[in-house]
């Protein structure tokens, strides 16, 4: 049972950027607790503290009490239910006592152990089981603690489609209706989607989140934008269903003034049929089912960074070791990192002279060995940059289509497994204008039909307004060639934008990725992996 007292907010996301979030429930059971109490059994209390930024701990606002205790004597509490996004790292730290009085202060209870992890580690497992531990870091006897997720989002949908028949003429002998679905929420009515005008009065098939009643608006099109109401109608889930493909459910369009008219019985009729009510699978479907985020890193080496060992250079490293290189592969990859199991990261460089023969390569492995690009987790990827630029001539150009075909390529063979095992990530990190568009352009389109997302963030104070042509937010990116992009798989951000705040740009890149995973695997009907998820196509 969910109530106001057991939900959290699960951190404070930057405000003005769009986030993607969800509701999860985690549920804690603990097994060999250290037994404090001589004489009775104990009475284990589980407190949970969330981190999103710094060093600071708040706790949630309730603590779970042991609420039943499992056939193997093992405690089970109640439950959390946090609020989940992914495009932060959401630390949490469950701390299990063994309560001996009422009083509120934890301090003078007996301390069973804790387990520090962050949320996305446990999403990404669904089940986690470890070892609990006391504040030195030594094992708490044989305690340990497993903690389960489950989404509790209603994510069915329902499938359908719509014609209409006689309608009013709103133009001489003729008309262009489409039609709003308005669903009904706490505050009123509100606008789920609206279809394009057609002329035939016939609808591409539609998809609308489930709601027990709409209400649907038709209207007739103008290019002025003064659109002409047709009619108006409310229908039921239960009533749109009666429709079949031979008999489609019918509902009568009308304007409410013009009942009172003698003769006027509606103004056009909506037919709907096969209206059926699916499961549209989230994020976090694909997550907890085993997919795995092979996350792959592009670093820019052209001459226009300017020479490393001085401090005006983008690839200069401080004396705090950071550039603007370095953060961004730590905002970025610091959260993604969660969603890979083995934390190997292959790291590419581009746009250098390499030694010994000295020519320039377009994607090589800044570790120098081709057969093995792997960094392992996110420190190994900061010690292989820095180890790498010294041996490194920065040259050019700025070519991105060769790195980007090269992941194209693993992509694809993904594709042909029959679940959603593996999604891939590129990450680019450059400080100028692309050399190659109309390779990057042709190789971004083919990319869209693979499940492959592209981030891009662009250093340094360039001009970027080719990056922003490639973020095809507004259209769809067209090849040279005229072929059009399925889906927008590319998030630019210029790194200046965020003053050094990694956690708001690990926020903007990042706040897509979800709805591009999810959207992908369900638009090419592949259901969640079920199998052993460590079967993955790597890198090489």
């Amino acid at each position: 049972t969910k109530t106001p007292e057991t939900m959290a907010s699960g951190g404070a996301p930057v405000p003005g950027a769009t986030h993607w979030a969800t509701k999860v429930e985690l549920t804690i059971s603990c097994e060999n607790l250290m037994d404090m109490d001589v004489f009775s059994k104990s009475d284990p209390l589980c407190a949970l503290y969330i981190n999103t930024s710094g060093s600071h701990w708040y706790e949630v606002c309730i603590r779970t009490h042991v609420t039943r205790y499992g056939y193997d004597s093992r405690p089970c509490f109640e439950l959390f239910v946090i609020d989940y996004y992914f495009e932060m790292v959401q630390r949490m730290k469950f701390c299990v006592y063994d309560i001996d009085n009422d009083t509120h202060d934890l301090g003078d209870d007996d301390f069973l152990g804790e387990l520090e992890c962050t949320l996305g580690q446990i999403v990404s497992s669904r089940q986690m089981t470890r070892s609990l531990l006391l504040k030195d870091k030594r094992p708490a006897g044989r305690g340990t603690i497993t903690i389960c997720a489950e989404e509790i989002t209603d994510t069915r949908v329902a499938n359908f489609e719509v014609s209409a028949r006689r309608l009013d003429k709103k133009f001489l002998w003729w008309s262009d209706p489409f039609l709003e679905f308005y669903k009904q929420t706490e505050t009123g009515w509100q606008l789920a989607q609206r279809t394009e005008f057609v002329s035939l009065n016939t609808w591409s098939p539609l998809t609308e989140s489930l709601s027990v009643c709409l209400q649907v608006d038709c209207y007739d099109h103008h290019v002025s934008g003064s659109h002409d109401l047709i009619g108006s109608f409310k229908a039921t889930l239960a009533e749109m269903q009666m429709g079949t493909h031979v008999s489609p459910a019918e509902f009568e369009c009308i304007i409410p003034k013009k009942l009172k008219k003698k003769n006027y019985k509606n103004s056009g009729v909506i037919c709907i049929k096969n209206c059926q009510v699916v499961k549209e699978y989230t994020f976090l479907d694909y997550i907890m089912g085993g997919c795995q985020i092979n996350f792959t890193i592009a670093i820019d080496f052209t001459g226009s960074n300017g020479d490393p060992s001085s401090p005006q250079s983008l690839h200069y490293i401080n004396p705090e070791g950071y550039n603007e290189y370095l953060t961004a592969i730590w905002a970025v990859g610091n959260i993604i990192q969660d969603y890979d199991s083995n934390k190997m990261f292959p790291v590419f460089g581009f746009g250098a002279q390499l030694p010994p023969s000295w020519q320039v390569s377009h994607e090589f492995p800044i570790n120098f060995n081709p057969a093995n690009p792997f960094c392992s987790g996110i420190e190994g990827v900061v010690q292989a940059y820095q180890q790498c630029i010294p041996r490194l001539k920065l040259w050019g150009p700025t070519n991105f289509s060769p790195i980007i075909n090269h992941v194209a390529c693993f992509a694809r063979q993904a594709l042909r497994q029959s679940v959603a095992s593996q999604y891939f990530v590129l990450l680019i990190i450059t400080d100028g204008v692309i050399t190659d568009m109309d390779q990057t352009r042709s190789a971004i389109v083919e990319a869209s039909r693979l499940p492959m997302s592209i981030i891009i963030v662009g250093v340094g104070g360039a001009d970027f307004s080719e990056m922003e042509f490639l973020d095809s937010d507004d259209k769809l990116l067209r090849s040279p060639r005229g072929d059009v992009a399925s889906r927008d798989i590319v998030q630019f951000v210029p790194f200046r934008d965020f003053q050094g705040n990694s956690v708001a740009l690990a926020q903007s890149v990042l706040a897509e990725l979800p709805d591009q995973v999810a959207s992908f695997f369900n638009s090419h009907n592949v259901k969640p992996c079920v199998s052993d998820p460590s079967q993955t196509v790597g890198l090489k």
